[in-house]
């Protein structure tokens, strides 16, 4: 039960409370204040004038307690909605985070993209050692290096070996290697399957390599015994309502959005020059942490949006980390600060409305809050107020405070 997604949904909205926002913090320390302000007021009252019920209505009119609900229950309330919306947020922190955002930095595969890649050519190379091999034998060969492999692209070699009937070997070690690819030793073959770098596109790269990651194509190499002899282009679609949820965000005063991506320049620019965002590719996963604190050293407020699983450390360090899809993953749930239970980027948007509307409630709890007790205290000073009404007029706030918050309930996201 504590392992299934259920039961990861308890416990992040019982830890919730732990990652208070500022604004909740400074209530609290607020309230603490508050009643020795109270006593002096009444001791004032008394000695300018002499009105012991005046002095009883100060001391019962105040209500220290509504300064301490005004945030927790506004907070509460929208983690609790979110929750049955399939966004779990840890905490009230982190809706304070989402409404200063101004940042927003995107990983591609599995987040922009659907995740699943296919196969779309093979380009054997020419002059490879031992002879050439063709499209078969390439994509046997990368295929059985990625037999272990839990990356998007490994699934697409592995499927497209499936669908040409093709055998695969079992690798008798196998390692990967974060943003660049794998490494496997199959049989005495050393086989290496991952990004064409530099080097590599300096040397002799069939031309038709270039011309593929120019129409938006992720390209691999595949080398035995560190000689290319091939290549695998594949391509991912881009999810449906990415657009329309990118349009929103900027909408909702976020200026700045950034695709992160760790393949080629020429697909990178691609993909983020259709979407109308700035881009960064060739990217390894130290390079994203490091973006991302380059933006909080410039005094942005960064919200990180990624798999979940090759981002957690960009997740982790981004002010507010958004896992897509994280139902039953382990990784996403701990390193995001934001786990979406579903693919659905519309999600994205959703949450940063949410937040914005969960701020305005508490902000008005505040505002009535000291509005309510200055004017309470005021008239109970001047003797307007007499006890037994400051003692029923004491716990409108806490009434007020709670019909404000439970609108959060009902969570409206158009605005």
């Amino acid at each position: 039960g504590a392992e299934s997604t259920f039961g990861k949904v308890v416990r992040m909205v019982e830890e919730a409370e732990a990652n208070r926002s500022d604004v909740q913090r400074v209530a609290d320390r607020f309230s603490g204040y508050y009643l020795p302000v109270v006593a002096l007021v009444a001791a004032a009252t008394f000695i300018a004038s002499g009105d012991a019920l005046a002095t009883v209505a100060v001391l019962v009119v105040a209500c220290s307690c509504a300064f301490a609900l005004a945030t927790p229950i506004a907070m509460l309330a929208s983690v609790g909605a979110a929750a049955r919306r399939g966004l779990l947020i840890k905490g009230g922190k982190y809706i304070e985070l989402l409404d200063r955002a101004d940042v927003l930095l995107v990983d591609k595969t599995g987040t922009l993209t659907l995740g699943k890649p296919r196969v779309l050519e093979i380009v054997p190379a020419v002059g490879a050692r031992d002879g050439d091999l063709d499209e078969d034998a390439v994509l046997s060969l990368a295929a059985s290096a990625e037999r272990y492999s839990e990356h998007p692209i490994a699934s697409a070699l592995r499927e497209a070996a499936e669908t040409r009937e093709l055998t695969l070997d079992t690798p008798s070690e196998f390692t990967a290697i974060p943003g660049l690819g794998v490494r496997a030793t199959i049989g005495t073959t050393e086989v290496e399957v991952g990004k064409v770098t530099a080097d590599a596109q300096a040397a002799a790269v069939p031309e038709r390599v270039g011309e593929l990651s120019g129409e938006g194509a992720t390209v691999v190499a595949v080398s035995r015994d560190g000689t290319p002899v091939g290549y695998v282009a594949v391509a991912d679609r881009i999810r449906e309502e990415v657009p329309a949820a990118l349009a929103r965000v900027k909408e909702l005063g976020i200026p700045s959005i950034e695709l992160l991506t760790g393949d080629a320049e020429q697909t990178g620019a691609r993909l983020a020059g259709d979407l109308g965002i700035a881009h960064r590719a060739e990217l390894l996963p130290e390079d994203k942490i490091r973006i991302v604190k380059e933006y909080q050293q410039q005094g942005h407020t960064v919200v990180m949006v990624g798999d979940g699983v090759n981002d957690a450390p960009a997740l982790a360090q981004a002010d507010v980390g958004i896992a897509m899809g994280a139902a039953g993953t382990d990784v996403a749930v701990e390193s995001a600060h934001v786990a979406l239970l579903r693919d659905d980027w519309a999600l994205i948007p959703e949450v940063l409305a949410v937040a914005k509307r969960t701020l305005r409630v508490v902000r008005g709890n505040i505002g009535f809050t000291a509005a309510y007790n200055l004017a309470g205290l005021s008239l109970a000073a001047v003797g307007i107020l007499p006890p037994v009404l400051a003692a029923a007029a004491q716990s409108l706030p806490d009434l007020g405070i709670l019909a404000n918050s439970s609108r959060l309930l009902r969570q409206r996201t158009d605005r």
